[in-house]
């Protein structure tokens, strides 16, 4: 909630002061490149060190940047540059995040029930990611305090900081020293086991291609006029497509063809951002952004089972770095890249390439990752060292 109230924040501000869509680009390269120069260490902290702590105190860091934010807000951004910095160290936090909690939820939940969990624990989270977009874009508005989103931003960090402290008998981690052979484990299990493999990178270049959300303040302010509250509601309508699919999929698990419909699914997403690329309806464009997030659940829902499920737990510290530089790029360098195309093709038509490059991108990972294909239940995969014979 509050990463997506801070989120909300900073892409208004941002585009407010300077009226370029590049520099909402850069505001997503200033997150990713820590997340690439971090990740491998990240992974390593995760599996050697207490998850719990990690989160801790990477979640206090959080605060102290959304505070940061909060004061180049009130004395006035005259330059994105300075935010930028703040965004620098916000993306540093967030590699050492992402390995942890998406490692420690099997210490949690006995594997039997992971996928269950995975189900209700995107949707606990897509929940805060209707309601900050909603939140932020409230915030937003003018004649509100300046800086109020970070405010918000700021205390839910620290609710968070709190939520973690709650958390009690975790297991000892592993003691591996440090060395370049144990930083890069990760990458080599990934890169060795093609399921893993093709699950992630096809989210890396799907999304690569087809993120829209970098853009959405234009649309709001110059294609569908909807202004700052627009914004939010855009931002949260992926969403809530995607809290209602986690939802079914909690209540109705995927009982069979699990890869084939992720594959659907990542073509689903390509269309639907075709689709709110060309839309110039407000209502239309909240239906494709509501497909898109539900499509998207379904993949995340798939990849993350998979992943995790795959992976032997003194490993899964490291396998979750590798997958949130894939997931990382799609996202941070997708808002780069829609900035850059945008600036050069103008903003509906990088919306429109993008949705037909997501739908190219998985007939080609259809074909070049059959195991994908072959998929049934994604809870009844196991590490290759735990199968039979």
């Amino acid at each position: 909630m509050a990463s997506q109230v801070q989120s909300v924040g900073v892409g208004w501000a941002v585009y407010q002061a300077t009226r370029q869509p590049l520099d909402l680009g850069l505001v997503g390269l200033a997150q990713f490149v820590p997340t690439i120069a971090l990740s491998l260490v990240a992974g390593h902290a995760a599996d050697r060190f207490p998850r719990r702590r990690i989160l801790i105190a990477c979640q206090s860091v959080l605060v102290a940047c959304a505070l940061a934010l909060l004061a180049l807000a009130q004395s006035g951004i005259r330059s994105p540059w300075p935010v930028y910095a703040v965004l620098v160290v916000v993306g540093s936090a967030r590699a050492f995040v992402g390995p942890a909690s998406q490692a420690i939820m099997p210490d949690l939940v006995p594997a039997s029930h992971f996928a269950n969990a995975v189900s209700w624990s995107s949707s606990v989270w897509h929940l805060a990611s209707v309601l900050g977009p909603i939140a932020g874009g409230l915030l937003s508005q003018r004649g509100l305090p300046s800086g109020a989103p970070f405010v918000v931003a700021g205390t839910m960090h620290a609710v968070g900081v709190l939520s973690v402290l709650r958390i009690t008998h975790m297991p000892a981690r592993g003691a591996d020293p440090v060395s370049l052979e144990a930083l890069f484990a990760g990458v080599r299990y990934v890169w060795s086991r093609r399921l893993i493999l093709g699950a992630i990178s096809l989210d890396l270049f799907a999304v690569l291609l087809g993120g829209s959300i970098a853009l959405l303040p234009v649309y709001a302010e110059e294609v569908l006029h909807v202004g700052p509250w627009g914004y939010g509601a855009l931002r949260a309508a992926p969403g809530v497509g995607a809290i209602v699919v986690a939802i079914v999929l909690a209540l109705r698990p995927l009982r069979r063809k699990a890869g084939l419909t992720m594959l659907a699914c990542v073509g689903i997403f390509g269309l639907a951002t075709l689709a709110f690329g060309l839309s110039q309806r407000f209502d239309v464009s909240l239906v494709a952004l509501v497909v898109l997030g539900g499509a998207d659940m379904v993949s995340i829902f798939v990849r993350k089972t998979l992943v995790q499920l795959a992976t032997p737990p003194s490993m899964r510290g490291r396998v979750s770095a590798v997958g949130l530089v894939f997931i990382g790029a799609s996202n941070e360098l997708g808002e780069l890249e829609s900035g850059l195309t945008a600036a050069w093709l103008g903003t509906v038509r990088a919306v429109v390439v993008g949705g037909i490059g997501t739908m190219m991108v998985v007939g080609l990972w259809a074909f070049l990752f059959p195991e994908l294909r072959r998929v049934e239940r994604p809870d009844d995969v196991v590490p290759d060292d735990e199968r039979p014979g």
